[in-house]
């Protein structure tokens, strides 16, 4: 169901290599904020798979091209990220929309919101479409987000916890060799049991 960290990287270099024939090991390396033996890794695999083809320019210099395959790669790759995406999206404001609940049946209609990032924006606009109030009062019950984690606390104690991490450990521990067989059903046209 999902990408890998190192299809990522894949996405990325493939993304950035199509944008950028000539860039080297070391820019991509800086752009992934990884290792330069990491991206040579990658490398090494996608032109061994046929996904990119390699070209000495130069003595010291080297192009990278991406062969037809490693175009349907990259946007095999990028749905998996967006459908990822929407996934962990989709969960997050069912997490929030159960923490509204709680919050809604104890009588309230404002909320404290502490957090940022991604999950925190879910959050403030679900709260948005549910008529609830994000306002500053200390007496109101808290919404505090932690990485992928929901936490509602009311008077002072905490009523729910909510873990939306499961999807994102789902999707890291796909091995990749599960990623591969998933790719191939999906080229094959045939039913993917991860869906």
């Amino acid at each position: 169901m999902g990408l890998t960290p190192d299809h990522n990287r894949d996405l990325i270099i493939l993304e950035h290599i199509e944008q950028d024939p000539d860039a080297t090991q070391a820019t991509l390396a800086s752009q992934l904020g990884v290792a330069v033996g990491t991206v040579n890794w990658h490398l090494k695999r996608l032109i061994s798979k046929g996904y990119i083809k390699v070209r000495r320019v130069e003595r010291r210099k080297l192009r990278y091209i991406i062969t037809p395959e490693g175009i349907a790669l990259r946007a095999r790759l990028a749905l998996d990220y967006i459908q990822n995406s929407f996934r962990l999206y989709r969960l997050v404001r069912q997490r929030v929309l159960e923490a509204l609940e709680q919050v809604e049946q104890a009588g309230y209609q404002q909320v404290r919101l502490e957090g940022e990032g991604d999950v925190a924006e879910i959050c403030r606009l679900t709260c948005l479409e549910h008529n609830i109030t994000i306002a500053e009062d200390p007496g109101l019950p808290v919404i505090s987000i932690h990485g992928l984690k929901i936490f509602v606390n009311m008077d002072g104690r905490q009523v729910l916890s909510q873990d939306v991490s499961p999807l994102s450990d789902e999707i890291t521990n796909m091995s990749p060799a599960d990623h591969e067989d998933r790719v191939k059903h999906r080229e094959r046209g045939e039913a993917d049991d991860s869906d």
